[in-house]
């Protein structure tokens, strides 16, 4: 998938936010154009997440102005059109007796309308899902008896059964082992590569130097936003994190 500069999907211009008085956010401008893969990286407390909850319309900001498909986040723009797998998901409500493609058939909700009976065309979409993410096996199962990554796989599918043209992932391999992450992260990409633009928030900069096709990297302002191959030579960046990110040659993009 190549990325389609003359479509802004998301545009954040000059957003702040704070918590309790507490800057969290100074003066962010960035766009994500359709068909992206971006990551946004930055040290703990740095507001990736918040930046994340600000795209979704979940947050306001305090100053500045964010738009999704060209219409202000939170006014009357499509939100059908976004996908939102939260971070920790995979440690809510495990205990509830609800199998996978229930679990999965929540996502349509937005479009049926809460009590509503799923359709024809509803069905047909939670199974898409659940195929795109190699789950539909597991359908009858029930949520809490699968392993760390199915779980995580049948959340991306609930996000992915409202058929959005843009997901978010606020870290989506956290807890899992390394096996298991790189499972998920093949997945992602190959999402990204079938069309679907992607926001990820994450803690592993190594990773998403190798896929994701943009960085941008936060503390509390906007420190970078361009390609894997400029964040790595940009040695300031690295002792931000006070790490050596490994440069790898294979970049998928």
């Amino acid at each position: 998938m190549s990325v389609d500069h003359s479509k802004n999907l998301i545009e954040v211009n000059n957003v702040s936010f704070s918590y309790g008085g507490q800057n969290v956010l100074t003066d962010v401008s960035l766009t994500v154009h359709q068909g992206d893969y971006l990551a946004l990286v930055g040290p703990n407390g740095a507001g990736k997440t918040t930046l994340l909850k600000l795209m979704l319309g979940l947050l306001a900001p305090e100053s500045g102005q964010i738009k999704l498909f060209g219409q202000e986040a939170g006014a009357t723009y499509n939100n059908q059109q976004l996908g939102y797998v939260p971070q920790q998901s995979s440690s809510i409500g495990l205990d509830f007796p609800i199998s996978v493609y229930d679990v999965v058939a929540l996502g349509r909700y937005r479009q049926v309308g809460l009590g509503h009976h799923l359709k024809a065309v509803d069905k047909q979409a939670v199974e898409e899902a659940l195929n795109k993410v190699g789950m539909w096996p597991q359908k009858d199962t029930l949520i809490g008896d699968l392993s760390g990554g199915q779980q995580q796989r049948c959340y991306v599918a609930r996000a992915l059964s409202g058929q959005p043209e843009i997901i978010f992932l606020d870290e989506p391999t956290r807890g899992l082992d390394q096996p298991t992450q790189d499972s998920l992260y093949s997945l992602i990409r190959n999402l990204n590569k079938e069309g679907l633009t992607i926001v990820a928030v994450s803690h592993d900069v190594d990773k998403m130097t190798q896929e994701a096709m943009h960085i941008a990297c936060l503390d509390h302002r906007l420190v970078c936003h361009n390609s894997p191959a400029e964040f790595l030579a940009d040695s300031s960046l690295m002792e931000m994190f006070g790490q050596k990110v490994k440069v790898i040659g294979h970049h998928h993009h």
